[in-house]
């Protein structure tokens, strides 16, 4: 038999009110979601920022590729969208007919990673040309051994695991490799979680995978990075000091996070948003990802205090973005 007391506990529950002050159980929840680069340091700050209010804010944190969590953000079902590239003109166009508007707020760089088995002898370095060949659109189906890549390499089937289409990584790799964002062979293992990339390169020596740099440096012991030749003709391997220099080109890439305007008026949002500025370097650095200098995190606060909406990169995901160009550009916004 049920007892009064829990009667009273399920239907509190369902009316969405708390047992101790009356208060509505979503007022205190801060919604996000989307790409899986974003997340670690999304969900770190979470996680600390859940400690220190004691846990009266909850904050739920996603996984859905950028893409997947813009068509969520632009729809109003979160507050707070994790993108590991700016938002395209089909979002802002989607999100403006929704009337929402948002705030852009880059929080750290990264190194997106190429990957191979540690058991692969063959591959020191790999140049742009050679990833092109490897998952342009015209190769699937024949660019299927690693000497039609490179006659040096062995006669052995390549095995391919990559990021998915609802992917900002998917969007960046293929504008910065193939030349055109969304341009990519389908015939590959493909994925919104890093996690099933990770682990499907780990279990074949002549796999090849790429994805955000926290998810290799969580990995290091079943993983080997790829050094990419830049422009200059330099073959650079993935690291935080390569990327503050800059000579990890063109897989350098800026991550982000977009608050819409309505969720930031709520006084949970504006906390948790607040605390994400004040330790986002922090975090980012600890879960292997480049922070941005302090003056990047203020200025964040300081957009969002002065109200400037909006994007800086009109809709594009550009390639080759520094982290000075970043910082003169929002500088203008």
């Amino acid at each position: 038999m049920v007892s009064q007391k829990l009667k009273l506990t399920v239907l509190a529950c369902a009316l969405g009110i708390t047992a101790a002050g009356g208060a509505l159980a979503q007022a205190n929840v801060v919604k996000i979601d989307g790409s899986s680069t974003v997340y670690p340091i999304t969900e770190a700050v979470a996680e600390e920022f859940q400690k220190s209010e004691k846990n009266a804010i909850k904050v739920t944190v996603g996984i859905s590729g950028t893409g997947g969590g813009f068509k969520k953000f632009c729809r109003g079902e979160i507050d707070i969208s994790d993108a590991s590239r700016p938002i395209l003109k089909k979002e802002m166009e989607a999100c403006t007919a929704a009337g929402i508007k948002y705030f852009e707020l880059p929080v750290a760089f990264d190194a997106l990673t190429v990957v191979i088995n540690p058991k692969n002898s063959f591959i020191k370095q790999m140049t742009v040309a050679e990833l092109k060949k490897l998952w342009e659109p015209t190769a699937q189906g024949k660019v299927m051994r690693w000497n039609q890549v490179n006659p040096a390499w062995p006669d052995q089937p390549v095995k391919l695991f990559g990021a998915g289409a609802d992917s900002g990584t998917f969007d960046y790799f293929t504008e910065a490799i193939v030349g055109k964002s969304k341009s990519s062979r389908g015939d590959y293992t493909a994925s919104e979680d890093d996690n099933v990339l990770v682990q499907g390169v780990t279990q074949d020596v002549n796999a090849i995978g790429y994805f955000g740099f926290a998810y290799y440096a969580e990995n290091t012991g079943k993983l080997r990075s790829v050094p990419v030749v830049n422009p200059r003709g330099q073959a650079v391997a993935p690291s935080m000091e390569n990327v503050i220099n800059g000579s990890y080109e063109p897989l350098s890439r800026p991550i982000f996070i977009y608050v819409n305007e309505k969720s930031y008026l709520r006084p949970e949002v504006q906390k948790f948003v607040a605390y994400y500025m004040k330790h986002g370097a922090k975090m980012s650095r600890e879960v292997k990802y480049v922070p941005l200098p302090e003056k990047a995190y203020t200025g964040n606060l300081d957009h969002l205090k002065k109200g400037k909406l909006g994007t800086v990169f009109g809709g594009v995901a550009e390639v080759g973005i520094t982290i000075d160009e970043l910082l003169t550009r929002e500088a203008k916004l």
